[in-house]
């Protein structure tokens, strides 16, 4: 019997539900997931890209890939809304509060363009070898493992409409290798920093917790926020939703509004560039409300936790969203781009956190992590060797953003340049180069290059 209601949203919402329940199922049992601390979301994407590409489970790709572009956007959005939460730091981190940040965010400044040029080279080796592969196929590398998922989809959907064929899934699949990159290397390095006693606090055993990914019975829970509204007007998680809704519903009229004013492909460009404009306007509204006398009303504990509901949906859809017989035709420009990035992104890292003044292990494995896959990423690396976050590092991961976001819009322009502005191949590596070379000098200049510490 046909449906009064259409489903197909709902269903999409179902299947990657069951997917991410069986991941967490799947964390929870299988000790080789636990070592390598694969993160359920990934684990159940994977098999979503299973079910999907062997024809068990009947879902477009072009809905899934819908699903993780409005849910990327979302997180965007949540994170301009969370506010900081007001804590002394101790003496040691507050003398290296900006010091810290600083140089996650210049190494950030490093890899990116580092990544965009290794991209770019092999398209020129792949076009003298007769293989012709759209211009910008390269820069879906960095996208891909600097900057995650949802901004490979949401450029590689752009550059569909400007004839790059398949772009979502290549994307998708460099922020799937990037995953794998973090925790196949960034966990054996944190072991094996343990065990030369490189690291302030680490050597303890990690908690069942958060091997398993699943708090015991009885065991004390972490608060997941606190409710700033009364229950008997709002639930004061329909009031944090809300936010996020109205945030987005002006963040979608502006773009409209500025699409009609560009020609075409431009315009199509910004629906690209939805994230960068629902986290401006967020900031502008958690101002806004702060100058009222009301942003005590924005809860932060909530407000991570609708960032990470969005981010573990997020990596399920887009895994799942993966054509593995896309994946296939390119598999040779796929591996050799991800191969080189993943080893000369690690040594890079190693060479650069080896000569700062300290905290160097939890330095390195954060900034790694962040860089071949998500913050949560590098959070999770750190706290092998930081099981209670004792170091400043993790708050300084949180500030590093800061910072990077010039460096990284900037990037964002360029790997569009081919297509908005005309820019030659070489020309683009050309401007990548010079801020990779700029981010060096600073680092330089700033005395965050010294003798190397092991």
């Amino acid at each position: 019997m046909q449906s009064i209601f259409p489903f197909e949203s709902m269903l999409v919402f179902g299947f990657i539900s069951v997917m991410l329940l069986i991941g967490i199922v799947l964390r929870a049992k299988i000790p080789l997931i636990q070592k390598f601390l694969f993160p359920s979301c990934l684990v159940g994407g994977i098999l979503g890209m299973v079910l999907v590409n062997i024809g068990l489970i009947k879902i477009e790709a072009d809905r899934l890939e819908t699903f993780a572009y409005h849910l990327f956007n979302l997180s965007f959005i949540s994170i301009g809304l969370t506010r900081s939460e007001k804590s002394e730091p101790d003496a040691a981190a507050g003398k290296e509060y900006f010091k810290g940040p600083l140089w996650m965010a210049l190494v950030q400044g490093i890899s990116f363009p580092l990544q965009a040029i290794i991209g770019g080279m092999f398209v020129w080796i792949f076009a003298f070898s007769g293989m012709e592969i759209f211009k910008t196929f390269g820069f879906l590398a960095p996208l891909g493992f600097n900057e995650g998922p949802g901004q490979a989809l949401s450029f590689g959907k752009v550059w569909e409409g400007a004839g790059f064929e398949h772009a979502v899934t290549i994307g998708l699949t460099f922020a799937a290798l990037g995953f794998f990159f973090a925790f196949f290397a960034g966990v054996p390095l944190a072991n094996w920093g343990i065990k030369k006693g490189l690291s302030a606090y680490g050597g303890k055993e990690l908690p069942r917790d958060l091997l398993t990914g699943i708090t015991a019975k009885g065991q004390k829970c972490e608060p997941a926020g606190e409710l700033t509204l009364h229950s008997a007007n709002v639930e004061t998680l329909a009031f944090q939703a809300a936010l996020v809704g109205l945030v987005y519903l002006i963040a979608y009229f502006l773009v409209s509004s500025l699409a009609v004013m560009f020609k075409p492909d431009v315009a199509k460009a910004l629906w690209g560039f939805v994230f960068i404009f629902g986290l401006g306007i967020a900031l502008v509204l958690k101002w806004l409300l702060e100058k009222a006398g009301v942003d005590y009303l924005i809860d932060p504990g909530l407000q991570r936790r609708i960032t990470g509901w969005s981010v573990d949906f997020l990596i399920v859809s887009t895994v799942a969203a993966i054509q593995l017989l896309v994946v296939w035709k390119y598999f040779l420009p796929v591996a050799c781009i991800s191969l080189s990035i993943g080893i000369l992104t690690s040594l890079v890292i190693l060479f650069l956190g080896r000569r700062i003044w300290s905290y160097n292990l939890e330095r390195i494995l954060a900034i790694f992590g962040t860089v071949t896959g998500t913050v949560s990423s590098g959070l999770l690396l750190l706290r092998i060797v930081d099981p209670e976050f004792k170091t400043p590092v993790a708050m300084e991961l949180a500030v590093m953003n800061i910072f990077a976001i010039p460096l990284i819009f900037v990037c964002l322009l360029l790997v569009n340049a081919p297509l908005w502005w005309g820019w030659s191949l070489g020309l683009t590596l050309f401007a990548f180069s010079g801020i990779l070379l700029a981010s060096l000098t600073a680092i330089r200049l700033l005395k965050f290059w010294g003798s190397p510490k092991f």
